[in-house]
């Protein structure tokens, strides 16, 4: 399937530029027909910031190589090999000429008859969208609450698809309670996962304890976290770094809880089912694991930073 870069889009054809509040969407497919179609897989990868002269995508590699790992548990063969995918998506970041925000891209079984087997659809596609962002960070302390919908079975929990519903459903769960997000527990009750972030504790003895991930999504995000915060041990702040499997009143007792994801970076919980965690305050880790990995954006290692041609 030929693909070329245009004045707007990549591939891959333009479909324009929009504005949502402070943010501006630049979107680009590898079809023309314009279809909403079944068995459509996602990922999305966030974020690439802009800092001084330098423009990098952020653990591009390691989400790309998530995405076409969950394509193959969907059975979606890629319409390109996983280079041509690389470079179409830093050319459409380039195209965009967007400097801060986040690159998100899914890919779909193709264009088909909308039946549930996929033999209708005769050509995969793939989609990107870039977002800017505009709106100053926030990284106060939030407050979360147990879902009270059941978690997905593991075979789909560790997917990344567009499987989203029950994730909608337990975000909007917290919203109408007031909190931030809900807590999912695993089918034995152990602490699992937020609805698109991973969640880690402090625990009395300063050890840094993030649920297994076997029945849940493996964050690239929460992963580089726990490679990042090798640095902490070393200077005394934590004691070590663990992943285990965590009961609910554990976390509870925790010195401090964090969400971790693409979308929050690393932001402290203050408050569980009303009930507060540690001093109710942002506490000291996830602090330095933000800053951590806000630095590992502006000058960590080649295999985590892309730079993008604009």
């Amino acid at each position: 399937m030929p693909h070329q870069i245009q004045h707007m889009g990549s591939g891959i054809f333009s479909l324009g530029l929009s504005k949502c509040g402070q943010n501006r969407h630049f979107i680009s497919r590898t079809h023309i027909k314009p279809r909403l179609l079944p068995r459509r897989i996602r990922e999305f990868h966030m974020k690439f910031l802009f800092f001084l002269a330098q423009r990098y995508l952020y653990e591009l590699d390691q989400h790309l190589d998530r995405f076409l790992k969950s394509a193959t548990m969907a059975k979606i063969k890629p319409p390109f090999e996983r280079e041509t995918i690389r470079k179409i998506l830093i050319q459409t970041v380039s195209a965009s000429k967007c400097r801060k925000g986040s690159l998100r891209y899914w890919l779909s079984a193709g264009p088909g008859d909308f039946q549930l087997s996929p033999s209708g659809c005769h050509q995969s596609a793939l989609y990107a969208i870039v977002i800017q962002n505009q709106s100053p960070p926030d990284y106060s302390g939030i407050k979360v609450v147990t879902s009270s919908l059941p978690i997905k079975p593991p075979q789909f929990a560790v997917m990344k698809s567009v499987n989203y519903l029950p994730n909608a459903l337990s975000k909007m769960e917290a919203e109408e309670k007031g909190a931030y997000a809900s807590i999912w527990l695993d089918f034995d009750g152990f602490v699992a996962e937020g609805p698109n972030m991973n969640v880690a504790f402090v625990t009395k003895e300063k050890e840094l304890l993030t649920p297994e991930f076997d029945k849940i999504l493996s964050g690239c995000t929460v992963k580089r976290v726990l490679a990042l915060a090798e640095s902490l041990v070393v200077n005394g702040m934590l004691t070590g770094i663990r992943v285990d499997k965590v009961t609910i009143e554990e976390g509870k007792a925790a010195e401090e809880m964090m969400l971790i994801g693409s979308g929050v970076l690393v932001r402290s919980v203050v408050e569980w089912d009303e009930q507060q965690i540690g001093d109710g305050k942002e506490g000291p880790v996830a602090q330095a694991l933000r800053n951590l990995i806000l630095d590992d954006m502006k000058s960590g290692p080649a295999s985590v930073r892309v730079p993008v041609p604009y």
